[in-house]
């Protein structure tokens, strides 16, 4: 199993192993160099280790924060995904993991920040005893250095201040306070539960990007650390120098006697973020020229469980499976865009979506439309296509909540294919499992299994699709009425031919008679749903595939909706 993942995600463990590897590198090289560098003998007699940690923390926060931006610019990912397009579809399929990889870095970010404030905090403390301290030792003599004129090392000039009054009265300390709140809230705003239920409070606070950014750059202007200039080093060398600030006599005439000379560290941030942030920018003002274009919504049907479908075309619009857009309505707010995936087939006049009431922006645009027609904004698609499920002869589909919404643009597409005798059509049979806890919300699901079922029916392919829906929600209530009606030819809870299954599939025993059915084909497992099914399914693909190359065997496939 870990060699078929290294197989199909070998780019990304790449990426992944690049960014670990240059992190690890700038962290360690710059650890040394502000550890050991001469230029910092000064600096480190009164902060010690801490200045190291610090400045490694600084570069690898510079090098992240210049990562962060580039895996949300959607539009860039597409025009990488159409020029890579000769490139094997693995490949492409990579650059769909692009929200992981922005998820891993910000977490990079958060660790990274916590270091670099812990050493800012020391090092503060450092500074601040260094100045009050009246023992005569060598970081005494170097922060009385400022009461000479400019030549000063420790930032701290007053015996009456305290580490917080520097934290909120310089620039770097007022930045770094306001910098780290920003990422603090960003990342606890982003959790999956707040993403799904409150998406207004996740897309809202994630703006504060812009404050983050703003306090990156101006974050080391004032160059508060600093180290010996390079002409002061030649002129007295901190290794001979070093012991004459501490035991000076009067009449001295040694070279030494000269005091040496401090210069700040510049400030680089700019450097490393300047070409994300216009790539960004460009990124943006793209997305705003796109979203000009002219949407008709062409149907709009609501179906129960408040779940509204809309029907739309668009000049030059062209899609595929499995992908998803972004849709933005000016009446509610001209600022938050929402994603959902395509439940419309390639083959269709229209593209569709499926809106279900979760979260204030959906209610209020599901009451929007019970009333009129608002203007409507779409930007993309976006996603590499799901065409892998064309490719086998055998195709085991399992959709598992929320997760079934683009399997309806797969079902419908492969129906059309079917249809059109298209070529490129492999599949000549399709198991289709829908795991839920009601079916609810997914009513208009239902309707598109009961349409495509008759008209199977009706071509004389009823055999083509078996599906099964395991409902694993359910009440006294239900099971009553199901035994009941036991003996009706469709299902009490969906109407559908096909009976409900009451609790979780027992895949061993699916997998065991989808290869007894075809002994010797090869069959495509995909799934959209959560990561521990992932795993079971993983573990049933490899228990049930035969040794023997001329019998079944079952390839995994997880879908990235």
């Amino acid at each position: 199993a870990m060699g078929n993942w290294l197989v199909n995600h070998w780019f990304s463990a790449a990426v992944l192993a690049a960014w670990l590897g240059i992190n690890i590198f700038l962290f360690t090289y710059y650890f040394l160099f502000f550890d050991r560098n001469e230029q910092y003998f000064y600096t480190r007699a009164i902060l010690g280790s801490a200045l190291a940690w610090a400045r490694a923390s600084a570069k690898c926060l510079n090098f992240n924060s210049m990562l962060i931006l580039l895996p949300v610019c959607r539009n860039l990912l597409s025009f990488l995904r159409g020029t890579c397009s000769c490139c094997r579809r693995t490949l492409r399929k990579q650059l769909d993991h692009n929200l992981t990889f922005h998820k891993l870095v910000a977490y990079a970010l958060a660790l990274l920040t916590a270091v670099h404030t812990i050493a800012h905090l020391f090092n503060l403390e450092r500074y601040n005893q260094s100045q009050q301290a009246t023992d005569g030792g060598l970081p005494a003599v170097l922060s009385k250095m400022h009461l000479q004129g400019s030549k000063w090392l420790n930032p701290i000039h007053s015996n009456q201040t305290t580490v917080e009054y520097v934290a909120f009265t310089t620039i770097p300390g007022l930045t770094g306070v306001i910098i780290t709140l920003a990422l603090i809230l960003m990342v606890t705003s982003s959790t999956e539960f707040i993403r799904r239920n409150y998406f207004e409070l996740f897309w809202y606070t994630h703006h504060l990007f812009l404050v983050y950014f703003a306090g990156l750059v101006i974050h080391g202007i004032a160059g508060l650390v600093r180290g010996q200039t390079k002409q002061s080093m030649a002129e007295v060398h901190p290794y001979h120098c070093a012991e004459y600030l501490t035991q000076r006599a009067q009449n001295c005439t040694h070279y030494c006697c000269k005091d040496p000379e401090f210069g700040s560290i510049p400030a680089e941030s700019w450097k490393w973020v300047l070409a994300p942030i216009i790539l960004y920018v460009f990124e943006r003002i793209l997305r705003v020229w796109r979203a000009q274009q002219k949407v008709v919504v062409t149907k709009v049907v609501m179906h129960p469980a408040r779940v509204l479908e809309l029907q739309m075309q668009k000049k030059g619009f062209c899609m595929e499976v499995g992908q998803y857009i972004f849709v933005n309505c000016p009446a509610i707010s001209s600022l938050e865009w929402h994603p959902f995936t395509l439940t419309s087939a390639p083959e269709e006049d229209f593209f569709s979506i499926h809106i279900r009431a979760a979260g204030d922006w959906t209610e209020r645009l599901i009451d929007t439309f019970q009333l009129e027609i608002p203007r409507i904004e779409v930007d993309g698609p976006f996603g590499t296509a799901s065409e892998d499920v064309f490719q086998y002869e055998v195709a085991m589909l399992v959709g598992a909540g929320i997760g079934v919404t683009p399997f309806a643009s797969i079902l419908k597409s492969i129906w059309y294919k079917f249809q059109q005798d298209d070529q490129t059509l492999k599949t000549k049979k399709i198991y289709f499992y829908w795991l839920c806890r009601d079916t609810g919300a997914f009513a208009w699901f239902n309707d598109l299994l009961a349409s495509l079922e008759q008209k199977m029916a009706e071509s004389g392919k009823a055999d083509f699709l078996t599906y099964r829906l395991f409902l694993t929600g359910w009440d006294t209530s239900i099971a009553n009425n199901v035994a009941l009606h036991f003996d009706t030819a469709t299902d009490t809870v969906t109407g559908l031919r096909h009976k409900t299954i009451f609790g979780r599939p027992m895949w061993n025993m699916e997998f065991a008679a989808v290869a007894a059915a075809h002994p010797r084909s090869v069959v495509g497992v995909f799934l959209c749903g959560p990561q521990a099914l992932a795993k079971s399914l993983q573990k049933s693909c490899h228990q049930h595939s035969s040794l023997d190359p001329r019998k079944v065997k079952f390839y995994f496939n997880k879908e990235n909706f």
